[in-house]
């Protein structure tokens, strides 16, 4: 059985692991947010425009949410490790890095990611056309 410090690691671990999902989750209701909220502007308007600012936000939650998944994958990387040492070797440590340079394009361009933020962009790109025809 585990000893009470590695225990303990692994729930420090956890906890930071459980705290960036969340983080991820919250990144993609305000993408959709802040984008719908923008088409909503753009329709009424009929400004394209305003469907072009809504790039912004679309492309930094993007950002952001692929560097909470690469802390997370690092997370999970790092409770691996824990939970295959011995008691003795426990430091407590919640040191991450060492991954390669294109951990973050990997995460960025991860299945998840790629499908949500693509269908974004692609919803904004859509949403871009129909306000140039509507407005002819």
């Amino acid at each position: 059985m585990a000893g009470e410090n590695k225990v303990a690691h692994l729930k420090m671990i956890q906890d930071v692991i459980s705290r960036l999902a969340s983080n991820s989750a919250l990144m993609k209701g305000w993408a959709i947010t802040l984008v719908s909220a923008s088409f909503i502007l753009a329709a009424r308007k009929v400004d394209g425009a305003l469907v072009l600012i809504s790039l912004l936000p679309a492309l930094a939650f993007w950002l952001l949410d692929s560097y909470y998944l690469m802390l997370e994958q690092r997370f999970r990387n790092l409770y691996s490790k824990v939970s295959n040492i011995d008691e003795d070797s426990i430091d407590f440590s919640m040191e991450v890095s060492g991954e390669s340079d294109d951990f973050f394009q990997k995460c960025m361009f991860s299945r998840v990611n790629w499908l949500f933020y693509g269908a974004l962009l692609l919803a904004i790109v859509f949403e871009l056309l129909m306000c140039c025809f509507a407005g002819n």
